[in-house]
């Protein structure tokens, strides 16, 4: 089990604390302001701990000669122009953060070059979020780890050996960091999130591990929430007709509140494993209701002398247990019994007949 904790803001994250939820925006927005803080506002009230944008300054990160990973509108002629419409300036950045902040949401975007770290250094982002694509950019790693920031970074695409070399690369640098689980691939299928590698991070690095997933189901993060994952990133979409590269991959503000709640209740269950001896006890009243004792299956006289045919389980427990029945064999009754109530020792005389 993981057990580094990492700290974000006020938020801590390891194996005794809820899991944390980010609402994963990145390009929804579109390149609207008004969009993205909207963005912002419905992930607050779906219950979402953190909302991640993610920060392209297409100057310094692209070029024209890269494609489209999936057909666009048409909008734009080229990758590098979609870049461009994506970006948004510091104040603009710093008024998302601060409007998170109003909310309840801690603020975090992935930055993809050496400027965007910059910018978002200077508005105060408590964490860096490392995109799957970027497990060989160590210059941009480098100038994240240098601000002595949190590192969360997602393994899509890696290797093992490549994990490896990260995780030494960020206990090198004493850096506190934790991994995700991720397939990058939109959507993904729900056989291809992997699970099981959330447990092989767990026990190897002994670090918050947790699943960025792409399925655009509530599927598998219910699923990594209840085994124990630290953290969830899911994109987000309002609607999944609209337009957008993520959209696919994306569940809906309802289905992430759904997600929030299950966060809240799987921490509850498993911060509170129950003796069942002690909820046996404190069951007594439902155990005496439900359970069953000795009753007789007609009225019988007094003078009979009891046979196991005579003799029935019924409802409440609290008379002779059933599993007595064999020292009842054989007495008799000092008394009418009725087949409506339940039989007592002080009906029987005690010595065999």
């Amino acid at each position: 089990m993981g057990d580094t904790i990492i700290q974000i803001a006020n938020h801590l994250i390891n194996d005794n604390e809820k899991c944390f939820v980010i609402a994963e925006i990145a390009q929804a927005h579109d390149g609207s302001l008004g969009m993205a803080h909207a963005y912002i506002d419905a992930a607050a009230q779906a219950g979402a701990d953190a909302i991640k944008f993610q920060t392209h300054i297409a100057a310094a990160e692209s070029t024209k000669d890269e494609t489209f990973r999936i057909p666009m509108s048409g909008q734009d002629a080229t990758r590098y122009d979609y870049w461009k419409r994506m970006e948004f300036s510091q104040e603009q950045w710093g008024a998302l953060s601060e409007h998170a902040a109003e909310v309840g949401l801690m603020f975090l975007s992935s930055a993809f070059s050496i400027e965007a770290v910059m910018l978002l250094d200077k508005i105060g982002m408590p964490a860096w979020k490392v995109g799957s694509g970027e497990f060989r950019s160590t210059e941009l790693l480098d100038a994240m780890m240098q601000t002595g920031k949190p590192i969360l970074f997602s393994t899509g695409m890696s290797r093992y050996e490549e994990v490896d070399e990260a995780v030494s690369y960020f206990k090198s640098k004493d850096v506190d960091f934790g991994l995700f689980q991720c397939t990058s691939k939109y959507p993904t299928d729900v056989s291809q999130v992997g699970l099981n590698v959330i447990d092989e991070y767990k026990n190897k690095y002994g670090c918050p591990v947790g699943l960025s997933d792409h399925s655009g189901t509530v599927h598998p993060a219910i699923a990594a929430i209840s085994r124990g994952a630290n953290m969830i990133e899911l994109h987000v979409t309002f609607d999944k007709g609209m337009y957008g590269p993520d959209t696919a991959a994306s569940v809906t503000f309802d289905e992430l509140k759904f997600i929030c709640e299950h966060a809240d209740a799987a921490h509850t269950m498993l911060q509170n494993p129950v003796d069942k001896n002690e909820m046996a006890n404190d069951l007594q009243v439902m155990r005496e209701l439900f359970t069953k004792s000795i009753a007789f299956n007609a009225p019988q006289k007094a003078g009979t002398v009891i046979e196991d045919a005579m003799l029935a389980p019924k409802k409440p427990g609290t008379g002779i247990p059933y599993s007595h029945k064999d020292e009842l064999i054989g007495l008799t009754l000092k008394k009418d019994v009725s087949d409506d109530r339940l039989l007592k020792w002080e009906d029987v005389i005690r010595d065999k007949a």
